[in-house]
């Protein structure tokens, strides 16, 4: 039996309770400051500014959906951009995706340095992004660089400039983005630790080789992580800026133009804020609904162990 609590017991349990309360909020209070301060008011300020001509040297003049429509169907770069990043994006993410699966399904295996040969392969998803590392980039694939180096020591001579070649220098962004499989990587590989050995071991009795057992239980048994790795990576690769920027600039001709960076010459080499705005929303509303596709798409192709199907 449970002993019934006095009117006072409970006011002071009610008291304790919400003194409780109060000190976790007062240790939250300065992330949700920074979040209201740096996430909420920019975004609506962001929303109001892209129905004005706002060029951040006048006042903002409202103009309704003017921005929109001239984005939809007087502007040939935005389409080029949008072209572009889906380009980009969707080649990029499943390569990144699979050489971070195989490189995690090596790196389950149990054997020696196993360790330290995932921390090497993890570190360029580190630096990957960075600056410096984007300036490494634009060296080793220039005229003079380390790959046309290393062609001409094989016979191969090569006057070419990746970075420069119209027909090569997107390339050479996706070749980053693929180089950077780190974080994946480390997913697949808490995914795989998940995946009962029982499974394994009964698709050996019955006489299965390592491909049966990939397909019909890595896989299924990894969807989930596949499936969150996909979103993820997909978001991350439409908001791609930093190897653009540095690397080539959008060029040549435009033919590494993607969506941030023509956003960023809007508002900051053209000043056209309102513009720059409208083109945000676009994007937040293509990447949502992108993601929404995909999660429409997962009872699909993705197995649920408490739910037994896919």
């Amino acid at each position: 039996m449970k002993r019934k609590l006095s009117i006072k017991q409970l006011v002071n349990k009610t008291t304790e309770s919400g003194n409780n309360n109060i000190a976790g909020y007062l240790f939250i209070l300065p992330w949700i400051f920074g979040f209201i301060a740096f996430m909420v008011i920019p975004m609506f300020m962001s929303l109001y500014f892209s129905f004005t001509d706002y060029e951040m040297v006048s006042s903002a003049n409202w103009i309704g959906l003017k921005n929109y429509i001239k984005i939809i169907t007087n502007d040939s770069t935005f389409w080029n951009s949008i072209k572009i990043t889906f380009f980009y994006t969707f080649v990029s993410v499943p390569l990144r995706l699979s050489f971070a699966l195989l490189l995690a399904v090596l790196f389950n295996q149990k054997r020696k340095f196993v360790g330290l040969y995932r921390t090497i392969f993890y570190i360029p998803s580190i630096i990957g992004g960075s600056v410096a590392v984007a300036v490494m980039w634009r060296q080793l694939f220039g005229v003079e660089g380390a790959l046309n180096s290393l062609l001409g020591m094989v016979g191969m001579q090569s006057r070419i400039g990746w970075i420069g070649g119209p027909k090569t220098a997107l390339w050479t962004l996706i070749i980053l983005a693929a180089w950077q499989f780190g974080s994946p990587m480390l997913i697949f590989l808490a995914g795989l630790k998940q995946i009962p050995n029982s499974l394994y071991e009964a698709a050996v009795i019955d006489g299965s080789n390592w491909w049966q057992k990939f397909t019909k239980i890595t896989l299924p048994m990894l969807s989930p992580v596949i499936f969150f790795n996909f979103v993820m990576q997909t978001i991350s690769g439409f908001m791609m800026f930093t190897q653009a920027y540095i690397i080539t600039e959008g060029g040549p001709f435009d033919r590494t133009l993607v969506y941030a960076l023509y956003l960023f010459r809007k508002a900051f080499s053209y000043y056209e804020m309102g513009y720059a705005s409208a083109l945000a929303w676009i994007l937040l509303i293509v990447v949502a609904a992108i993601t929404l596709i995909i999660f429409k798409t997962a009872p699909r192709w993705v197995y649920y162990e408490s739910k037994g199907e896919f």
